[in-house]
């Protein structure tokens, strides 16, 4: 029995080491036709933006690869790949995660799964491996602690209903972000995408109570004093907070009671003219190096949710991992009931929250 358990572990080992070698080998050789190829052309990914400058950098510096982007939204990506086609003049774009089936479903994406794959949630991955999330945004709060008229930090959307503050959410038929607050607060009081209901009732009732901002919760107005709780994406909070004066001044924080999270996917363009680069670019960010690099843009790296440990140095920057635990933010589990929802969610917001305002 004993030898029988031992050829068992003696296979399953060799077979390992196998998979790991031939994973190596085949890592190799995209590095090389990547060399080859010593260009990559992206969309979408601006220096600026989650620190894809970091990324951009090591590339050059790792594998001689020259490097341009040209910033545009999701849409205008899918709809430049599915354009051009054989004339591509990009060869990967980063997209919303509503963006990545929609590129699938037009036919201008190929698939890539670096060797990380196993790491990234499945809710965050396409199967066949035509996108997959490489950092995530959640609904969170900024508070600017010295305008809250004597109320206490809020912690949850439930605390909303009862302070003195008022709350900055932003122009819900402009703003992706402010739709997603709304349905954030709705997840926390029990409703969903196809439910969205919860949320319009708690800002009615802070319509009702003249303390719903008008304003869009941006850098601008928050240097202004004009916002005083903010409902943004935590990545957005974080980098607002650390461009203030005074950032201490700003607490960014998960609300525990519930939130709605996304995210970000490269997709990489079918008709390519650095495909090889393209895929090692999304081979690399999803590595250490990259997800690393993605947090020192305070966005929070996909790893992060199965384990990947970040430096001290920059996890101290972000919001505690045990906040997105407590609040266990959900994704959009329904595309289309979403899309939907979101479509009527303007009309519904001016008839049951604005009309409280005049």
């Amino acid at each position: 029995m004993k030898h029988l358990l031992l050829a068992s572990l003696l296979g399953s080992a060799i077979a390992l080491s196998t998979s790991a070698m031939a994973a190596d080998t085949d890592l190799k050789t995209l590095e090389a036709a990547a060399k080859t190829e010593g260009a990559i052309n992206s969309v979408g990914m601006p220096d600026d933006w989650a620190n894809w400058k970091g990324t951009w950098t090591d590339l050059t510096a790792k594998y001689g690869l020259v490097h341009m982007d040209t910033d545009m939204s999701s849409a205008q990506e899918v709809a430049k790949f599915d354009a051009e086609k054989d004339n591509a003049s990009a060869d990967i774009g980063d997209v919303g995660a509503a963006f990545g089936p929609i590129a699938v479903t037009k036919g201008v994406t190929q698939p890539y799964k670096p060797t990380t794959w196993d790491q990234i949630p499945d809710w965050a991955k396409d199967k066949d491996g035509h996108w997959a999330l490489a950092y995530t945004g959640t609904i969170a709060f900024i508070v600017n602690k010295k305008l809250l008229h004597g109320s206490d930090v809020p912690t949850s959307w439930a605390d909303l209903k009862t302070g003195k503050y008022k709350v900055t959410i932003g122009d819900v038929s402009t703003a992706a972000q402010a739709a997603n607050g709304v349905l954030a607060a709705a997840i926390a009081m029990k409703g969903d995408e196809t439910n969205i209901e919860p949320g319009l009732q708690l800002f009615t009732e802070l319509a009702k109570q003249k303390r719903l901002g008008i304003n869009n919760p941006t850098i601008q107005t928050m240097e202004k004093g004009e916002v005083e709780v903010g409902v943004v994406w935590d990545f957005n909070g974080l980098s607002y907070k650390a461009k203030m004066a005074n950032p201490d001044d700003y607490v960014v924080l998960i609300p525990s009671d519930g939130s709605v999270k996304s995210g970000y996917t490269t997709i990489i363009n079918k008709y390519a003219k650095h495909p090889n680069a393209a895929k090692l670019t999304r081979e690399y960010i999803f590595s250490d190096e990259g997800q690393i690099n993605l947090a020192k843009g305070n966005a929070r790296p996909i790893r992060a949710e199965t384990g990947l440990k970040l430096p001290e140095e920059i996890a101290k920057n972000l919001i505690p991992s045990e906040q997105y635990v407590k609040a266990n933010p959900q994704p959009i589990k329904n595309a289309d009931a979403w899309e939907k929802t979101s479509k009527a969610l303007p009309q519904k917001w001016n008839e049951q929250v604005i009309v409280e305002m005049q």
